[in-house]
């Protein structure tokens, strides 16, 4: 009797494992297709985990997204995420705060930003954020 490895956890540290979270918007019949404005940035976290630099462009809103995407630092090290509060202000924007806590060169690092998005035929994308003063 053979058993199953254990599913590997998501990245963005819900209690679900990858592919049942963050996985099926990366790759799959749902690509790309985040339900909401928790869901992307979720997803955008997982992918900076996983080195996606393909999907962080792809779910950045092309006004404010950059002509060169320097996302993916091999040196960073990603920790952990913290969502701190989403606010749907209407159906088609909404905000999310969080704290995303990493490792560079052997020393701690936090991103704390209120991150706005948008939905856009009927798709959610990463507009810009506000990084809060370290704490």
């Amino acid at each position: 009797m053979s058993t199953q490895p254990a599913p590997t956890p998501c990245p963005c540290g819900s209690a679900e494992p990858y592919t049942a979270c963050c996985g099926r918007w990366h790759a799959g019949p749902q690509h790309l297709q985040a339900p909401s404005a928790e869901a992307l940035m979720r997803s955008r976290y997982s992918a900076f985990v996983l080195g996606l630099g393909d999907y962080l462009r792809d779910t950045w809103h092309p006004d404010t997204r950059p002509v060169q995407t320097p996302l993916l630092d091999p040196a960073v090290r990603w920790l952990g995420l913290d969502v701190r509060r989403c606010a749907v202000l209407d159906p088609d924007h909404a905000v999310v705060e969080f704290v995303a806590r990493s490792k560079v060169g052997g020393r701690a690092t936090r991103l704390h930003e209120t991150s706005r998005f948008v939905r856009e035929g009927g798709r959610w994308y990463y507009m810009d954020g506000d990084n809060a003063p370290k704490t």
